[in-house]
C-alpha cells in the first residue's frame, strides 16, 4: 500500500512508502526465485551464508568479554531479530530458535580451536558464488540489487516454506 502526502517544503508532494508486508516481502522475493534450481541452490548457500557471517561476526574482537552471546554476531541477531518482529511474530519466533543454533555452532567451533575466520570467509564466498550461480540459471538479478533488505528476506523466505509445510501461520 502507497500513501502520498502533502509537503509545505516547497510546495511539493512527496511520494512516503508505508512498510512492507511480510507478505509482500515474500511476493517481491519470489518474483526472482521462480527456477527450481535456484531455489535448491538457496536452500543450501542462504543458511551458508547466514552461519557463515555469524561466525566472521562472531570473530571480530568485542569490548567485553566475549561468551556466546555477548559478541558481534549476538548484536547483529539482536538487530535483525527487530527486524522479523517488525514484520512476523511466528517467523521472529523461529529466528530465535535458528540464530541461536547458528550461533551455538559458531561458538562451539571457536571453543574448539577451529580457525573460525577462515573458515568462515571460506564458506561465505563459496555461497555466495553459488548464489550467483542460481541467479544466473534464474536468469534474474538477485533481489538485494533492488533493496538491501532483501539480504534478510532470504532466510524468512525460506523458513516460511518451512512453516508452510507444518501448518504453522506466518
Amino acid at each position: 500500500m502507497r500513501r502520498y502526502y502533502y509537503t509545505n517544503n516547497q510546495t511539493t508532494y512527496q511520494k512516503i512508502q508505508d512498510m512492507k508486508t511480510f507478505n509482500e516481502w515474500l511476493s517481491a522475493y519470489g518474483v526472482s526465485h521462480q527456477n527450481p534450481t535456484n531455489k535448491l541452490i538457496h536452500w543450501i548457500c542462504v543458511p551458508t551464508i547466514m552461519f557463515s557471517l555469524l561466525g566472521l561476526l562472531y570473530s571480530i574482537p568485542f569490548p567485553v568479554e566475549k561468551t556466546m552471546f555477548f559478541n558481534w554476531a549476538g548484536v547483529f541477531i539482536f538487530l535483525t531479530l527487530l527486524f522479523y518482529l517488525r514484520l512476523s511474530f511466528s517467523i521472529f519466533l523461529g529466528f530465535i530458535f535458528i540464530a541461536g543454533a547458528m550461533l551455538w555452532g559458531n561458538h562451539q567451533l571457536a571453543l574448539t580451536g577451529t580457525n573460525l575466520p577462515i573458515v568462515s570467509v571460506i564458506l561465505f564466498v563459496v555461497a555466495w558464488i553459488g548464489q550467483f550461480i542460481g541467479h544466473k540459471i534464474e536468469g534474474k538479478k538477485p533481489s538485494f540489487f533492488e533493496d538491501l533488505q532483501f539480504l534478510l528476506i532470504g532466510p524468512a523466505w525460506l523458513l516460511h516454506f518451512i512453516y508452510k509445510k507444518a501448518g504453522i501461520p506466518y
